[in-house]
């Protein structure tokens, strides 16, 4: 059964876990790959490994989303791959959080995949072609004490991808939405002794990214969960 073929990748909120893996892996496997992010300075490492194309970007900003997609399709890089991975919380209780950062948290989370959604579907419907991947959580469907804001993102990201992939998959467009249910293993986070693989390994987050990639359209995955053994559900 014939693979689908990928040429170019866009990793949007980029920073040294998921994205940094999804990278490597995506450039492992000869798609050239582009980095974006508000701050780009952290990504020069990871840059020069995947021989990636950084550009600095506010996913939450109609004007600078569109300016990335028209610098993309001058430099021949347009991607049929997009993952977006940019996400913003404001932990505490409801009664106490400033109205503008949690405005500020749910345009990160869920208007930037929105929009830059909008600018992929726009490049993919001519040649009906291509894959948009949303990085959900926990929190997209289950709302948790203090943590309104982050509940608020994530439930309207698994939306969108829902409706996208109705709309979408029959136009030839993979919508996949992955819920991250359980903390991400890292430097700053290392896995405890006592409690082996209790954190998710970002390579094998990004393995299952690129297995839904793969997928037969006779047999899309729109939503793929993914938690450490040990984690309740």
């Amino acid at each position: 059964m014939e693979k689908p073929k990928y040429r170019s990748a866009l990793i949007v909120g980029t920073g040294p876990g998921l994205s940094a893996s999804l990278a490597r892996l995506f450039a492992s496997n000869g798609l050239t790959v582009t980095l974006a992010a508000r701050q780009t300075a952290k990504l020069a490492a990871l840059a020069k490994e995947t021989r990636a194309e950084v550009h600095a970007c506010n996913a939450a900003d109609p004007t600078e989303v569109a300016g990335l997609f028209e610098a993309l399709d001058a430099a021949g890089r347009t991607p049929d791959v997009v993952v977006y991975n940019a996400s913003n919380r404001v932990r505490g209780p409801l009664v106490d959080l400033p109205p503008d950062d949690v405005k500020r948290a749910i345009e990160i989370s869920a208007f930037g995949a929105f929009l830059v959604s909008q600018q992929a579907v726009k490049r993919m419907l001519p040649k009906n072609h291509g894959a948009v991947l949303l990085s959900g959580a926990t929190a997209g469907v289950k709302g948790f004490a203090l943590s309104a804001t982050f509940a608020m993102g994530k439930f309207a990201l698994r939306g969108l991808a829902q409706s996208m992939a109705r709309e979408l998959s029959p136009k030839g467009i993979h919508v996949a939405h992955f819920v991250i249910d359980g903390g991400i293993r890292s430097a700053a986070r290392p896995v405890p002794a006592d409690a082996p693989d209790s954190l998710l390994d970002p390579d094998a987050i990004a393995e299952t990214y690129w297995a839904t990639l793969q997928q037969h359209r006779s047999a899309w995955s729109w939503e793929v969960e993914v938690r450490p053994w040990v984690e309740k559900f």
